[in-house]
């Protein structure tokens, strides 16, 4: 009777433990998302070699720095990329100083040709940063812009005294102004070429708050300019998910990934280290991710580890798990 009454106690037990490694394991299981996210990394000039080893490690595709590229050497590129499975998904023209009466024209000409290039690679996007300035600005945590919702000008940017910040609103709304007009000229050629344009504010302390430059280039009313948006860049001006909410998957069109390393007592207010290493949640991004509907590229913009690593992060960053699972 003992014996049985053991038997029975066991499999209840054991009945009890599978049914509860069931749950941890539900619980445990990688979240299912339905957009879809694909790798990318940054490279320079394309060759064979190079486009081997990206599809190797499992990468979908490539944002190559490389716009000052004559037509016929772009489409050489493509072939090159293709035949190994690989996409040129973006063109890297970054900096320009539309803001500099000096070099305004042959900026906006640069960009046209960066335009055309991107065509030539089978490229989607151009990621742009239009303006820059550097003159005294609130801290990052600082910035409580108001601005006219109509013309996008701005009249503060701070709680309290803007007195201090004359110079920096003035140089803000000459930014706003001139890009509105260079886009007038850039997004004939954008629409010609069927490339969008993606506007990427890079620590150039314009549209520094999340609604602020949602707005702005969702003002610009254009299919053909929307964001360029880094997951890791603006840390220090509002979470990561706050510019995701504000820009939404209808305009943002392409994503960067590194992380940052918040602190307030450091001059640029903390440092970006490797992914994982630092301020934002992961998790929470990917489900923001999910929340914007956004599907496509997200283009690693970090070290720290290797290739191989880097994929792994992408891979525990799309799923939802620690992004450092199996990395260290």
């Amino acid at each position: 009777m003992r014996a049985s009454a053991f038997t029975v106690g066991a499999a209840a037990l054991t009945s009890g433990m599978s049914t509860m490694t069931g749950k941890l394991r539900a619980e445990e299981a990688t979240p299912s998302y339905k957009t879809q996210l694909k790798i990318g990394f940054i490279v320079g000039a394309i060759n064979d070699d190079q486009m081997a080893h990206i599809a190797e490690i499992g990468a979908d595709g490539v944002e190559t720095t490389v716009w000052d590229i004559d037509v016929d050497k772009a489409r050489e590129a493509r072939k090159i990329a293709e035949a190994n499975n690989v996409k040129i998904h973006s063109v890297m023209r970054a900096w320009t100083n539309f803001n500099q009466p000096d070099s305004v024209v042959a900026d906006i000409e640069s960009v046209k040709r960066a335009l055309r290039a991107a065509a030539a690679y089978g490229a989607s996007t151009i990621l742009l940063v239009p303006c820059r300035t550097g003159v005294a600005a609130p801290a990052p945590w600082d910035f409580q812009i108001e601005y006219d919702p109509e013309t996008l000008l701005v009249s503060k940017v701070c709680e309290g005294d803007n007195e201090p910040y004359q110079e920096y609103i003035k140089q803000q709304n000459i930014a706003t102004e001139v890009t509105y007009r260079c886009m007038e000229e850039l997004i004939p050629v954008a629409a010609y070429e069927g490339v969008t344009i993606g506007l990427e504010n890079v620590w150039n302390g314009l549209w520094c708050t999340p609604q602020f430059y949602s707005d702005f280039v969702r003002s610009i009313g254009s299919v053909w300019v929307k964001e360029y948006f880094d997951l890791g860049n603006h840390v220090k001006y509002a979470r990561t998910e706050d510019w995701l909410l504000a820009g939404g998957g209808a305009t943002i069109t392409k994503l960067h990934i590194k992380d940052f390393l918040f602190d307030k007592d450091k001059p640029s207010g903390g440092e970006f280290v490797p992914i994982g290493k630092g301020f934002i949640d992961w998790k929470s991004v990917r489900d923001t991710i999910e929340q914007i509907g956004y599907n496509g590229f997200v283009t690693l913009e970090s070290g720290g580890y290797t290739d191989e690593q880097h994929v792994q992060i992408f891979k525990n960053f799309f799923n939802g798990v620690p992004v450092l699972n199996g990395v260290e």
